[in-house]
């Protein structure tokens, strides 16, 4: 198979655990027999300071012209500690999203049980713990009219059309027909009227899958229910700005941030990134997990390019490395010994290194 991927490595951290997820995927082309190519873009704090644009025209072109996105991450200091910045690293990945119709990030929670204690969370209560979000990515407060009527009143307005709710939501109900059967739908609709249109429009759609169970939910009751019984779900549907909260809190279930990988698709190329930011406390130390990355390539291989066999030894690698004690600092207990704490490039090396055992045979392919 020959595809092109384009690489965004944006700020901070962005660069260190992308290199890794690179760095996997042409072990990959050379284990399976695929051809990848790479080419490589600027978004983010790195292209304002190149060209004035958080997204320049020649990257955007770049990415409609490949056939898959591995990205970074975007963000800097600089514009956190200075809210009236005009151009921001930020609108440079919600302008992707936009430009690139990205309409789904689709967010797999799952534990790797070697994790279990790396949790600030009961083990007993985790165990088994396995959600896939669905949260919609072009839509609600953060494309809505937005600005200042004066020095002391701001507003930003949270909008969803029909169209946008039956979209996600249908990938929603499909994709639980393949899992337990069950999705859960993440408003505020006793009190956002947006949000009362997205659970009339969820509501009617769940009549065309008969066999899946649908809940709603509001989303502090759902944020409670997360840390409270997360094996209670199974699909998770909810809003941009909902889902941006949640799937941030539902970190603590895979143990870290650096751990979690997303997929953002809709009819055109798919982005896929790991959720964290670009953490530039600890950029440039070889601190970084690069798990997220590496994951969210092997999403990549099965949702993009349907090389199922090459994304489930990619997962399968990570696991077996976890199973060793290997550990980053982020994902490290008290009871890890110092020479089982790796550094970002360690890490993608030592899952490379379970990879080419699983290709040769050494270690069996299976579902985790």
């Amino acid at each position: 198979m020959k595809k092109t991927i384009a690489v965004l490595p944006g700020d901070g951290i962005g660069r260190e655990v992308t290199a890794e997820g690179v760095k996997i995927l042409k072990q990959v082309a050379n284990l399976f027999g695929h051809d990848f190519g790479f080419v490589y873009g600027t978004i983010g704090h790195e292209a304002i300071e190149q060209t004035g644009n958080p997204l320049p025209d020649d990257t955007l072109h770049l990415l409609r012209q490949s056939d898959a996105i591995l990205f970074g991450a975007v963000g800097h200091p600089h514009y956190d500690n200075n809210p009236s910045l005009a151009v921001r690293p930020e609108q440079g990945l919600l302008r992707m999203r936009k430009e690139l119709d990205l309409f789904a990030n689709i967010r797999p929670i799952k534990l790797f049980d070697d994790l279990l204690h790396a949790s600030s969370i009961k083990p007993e209560v985790l165990k088994g713990a396995d959600i896939l979000f669905f949260r919609e990515l072009t839509g609600d407060v953060y494309f809505g009219e937005k600005g200042r009527k004066d020095h002391h009143t701001a507003y930003d307005v949270m909008v969803y059309s029909r169209h946008e709710v039956e979209r996600i939501a249908h990938l929603a109900f499909q994709a639980a027909r393949s899992r337990r059967k069950k999705v859960t739908s993440v408003d505020k609709a006793n009190v956002l009227e947006s949000s009362r249109l997205w659970r009339q429009v969820v509501q009617e759609i769940s009549a065309q899958y008969a066999d899946v169970q649908l809940e709603h939910l509001f989303v502090d009751a759902a944020a409670m229910k997360l840390i409270q019984n997360p094996r209670s779900f199974d699909v998770v549907l909810t809003g941009n700005l909902f889902g941006d909260i949640l799937t941030d809190e539902a970190s603590q279930i895979a143990g870290s941030m650096g751990m979690l990988a997303s997929a953002s698709v809709g009819h055109t190329v798919g982005l896929y990134e790991p959720i964290h930011g670009s953490a530039h406390d600890i950029a440039g130390k070889g601190l970084a997990n690069p798990l997220a990355s590496i994951l969210s390539a092997a999403l990549m291989l099965d949702l993009s390019f349907g090389l199922k066999k090459e994304s489930m030894a990619v997962v399968r690698a990570v696991e077996l490395t976890l199973r060793q004690g290997y550990r980053t600092p982020d994902i490290a207990t008290g009871e890890t010994p110092d020479n089982k704490i790796l550094n970002t490039k360690s890490m993608g090396d030592a899952v490379g290194s379970e990879l080419e055992k699983i290709v040769a045979g050494e270690a069996l392919i299976t579902e985790t």
